[in-house]
């Protein structure tokens, strides 16, 4: 298991398994806040400080929430607004010691755009 939380340490996440691929998106929000984003399915990664630390930015479509920590800034996390049967939430792996990232292959999605992946 990996263990990873945002700066100040209020909120930490216990991911359930070592992923395999990153999405780096380059949409509005995504290219400010950072990622890479790893994908489990609801539920399944360990949050400690959600939601007494946290607070969330809905936006767009409005059916997911980016969850930060509310001391530092951090965002941690997405999850979706009504959780149904096998939906995913993304985990922010920069958030995560920097030798898991460089171990995940990060594949680059074009959400500003296209809405597809842009690798090579």
């Amino acid at each position: 298991m990996h263990e990873g939380s945002c700066h100040c340490g209020a909120v930490r996440l216990t991911l359930p398994s070592t992923p395999e691929v990153a999405t780096a998106c380059n949409c509005s929000l995504c290219r400010r806040i950072g990622g890479p984003w790893v994908y489990f399915e609801y539920g399944s990664v360990k949050i400690s400080g959600h939601p007494e630390s946290t607070a969330a930015y809905i936006w767009g479509d409005k059916t997911l929430r980016s969850i930060h920590c509310t001391t530092c800034g951090c965002v941690t996390h997405w999850e979706p607004l009504e959780p149904t049967a096998g939906c995913k939430h993304g985990v922010n792996l920069g958030n995560f010691d920097p030798a898991l990232i460089a171990a995940v292959r990060v594949r680059r999605f074009d959400g500003a755009d296209t809405w597809t992946f842009i690798d090579p």
